[in-house]
């Protein structure tokens, strides 16, 4: 019987351990940031960067809660370059996160929108898009993607 319980256990933490690991600490941020700004240029759409970190319970609930709203999926993949920048004690990306300037003063995760060009267009506290203290708003999420997505800051829409 122990021997079940603890394979499990083992199962378990597994299972667990796997569905946060999100964030890659150490992949070249600069690069793969570079690749998604090529594709979004070319592409016609923004940058969304998810900054936060495989520790961050709020970083790994935003990723599975956009990935299980069709609608917040769709809206992500049909206006947005979406990337997971790592931020934990093994790479903060700091040199990265300067020239955003400095987005983890609104704790993690923060979203960081930037044009096909790098420019940063806007960062966004996740905490005003929470429902409680358990998840995300799906109303307060798309209506900040759908306020930062490029047909929202085109200024050619508001003439």
């Amino acid at each position: 019987m122990k021997s079940i319980l603890f394979t499990l256990f083992i199962l378990l933490n597994f299972a667990a351990f796997s569905q946060k690991s999100i964030y890659n600490p150490s992949e070249d941020a600069k690069k793969s940031l570079d690749s998604c700004l090529s594709i979004a240029k070319k592409e016609n759409k923004h940058v969304m960067i998810q900054i936060g970190g495989n520790w961050c319970k709020w970083c790994i609930e935003f990723h599975r809660f956009a990935n299980a709203d069709k609608k917040i999926d769709s809206v992500l993949k049909s206006d947005f370059v979406y990337y997971l920048l790592n931020y934990s004690k093994e790479n903060k990306n700091a040199d990265l996160l300067s020239t955003l300037d400095f987005p983890q003063r609104f704790g993690f995760p923060v979203f960081v929108v930037l044009d096909g060009k790098g420019k940063r267009l806007h960062t966004q506290n996740s905490a005003y898009l929470e429902d409680g203290d358990k998840s995300y708003d799906a109303k307060k999420v798309l209506e900040f993607l759908e306020h930062w997505n490029i047909k929202a800051v085109n200024p050619e829409n508001y003439q």
